[in-house]
């Protein structure tokens, strides 16, 4: 995990557990690039899903991670710009299978429905999971609409 940069952001509702993990991952030497938001205060997600998923899709930050509520709404954001594959991932073995059998480069966290300790195995096995190509591959290559890619 070490020498990886990844973006975080959230809203509101996942300002607390986006901090914890951000502290986490420091303490793992990853590089943060903080999207926001920077408070509890009520907030509309978009704002700070769009520009993280840019960074990512510019492949300016090799991951990302966001947090909302239920982290549907920031999942769905992110997921509009082509070059995202992000997956919604409330226990670690669907954040295992996200980046093994998808190749997700986006891991979305639902901030009220996890544990911390969840939350921490979840972002752990997703940076820490290759992708293993093979028949993986040709699904994820149908994914996108952006037949110039």
């Amino acid at each position: 995990m070490s020498g990886k940069k990844i973006a975080i952001g959230c809203d509101h509702a996942g300002f607390e557990l986006k901090q914890i993990l951000k502290d986490f991952l420091l303490s793992k030497n990853v590089e943060l690039v903080d999207f926001g938001t920077h408070s509890s205060e009520s907030v509309d997600y978009a704002d700070y899903a769009h520009p993280l998923a840019d960074a990512v899709e510019r492949k300016q930050c090799d991951f990302g991670i966001t947090i909302c509520g239920s982290g549907n709404g920031i999942n769905m954001t992110v997921n509009k710009h082509q070059g995202i594959r992000a997956a919604l991932c409330w226990i670690p073995e669907i954040s295992r299978l996200a980046r093994a059998h998808n190749d997700a480069n986006v891991c979305s966290l639902p901030g009220r429905f996890v544990s911390v300790e969840d939350a921490k195995k979840i972002v752990d096995l997703f940076l820490e999971t290759p992708f293993e190509g093979g028949r993986h591959t040709r699904r994820i290559e149908k994914i996108s609409t952006d037949k110039t890619m």
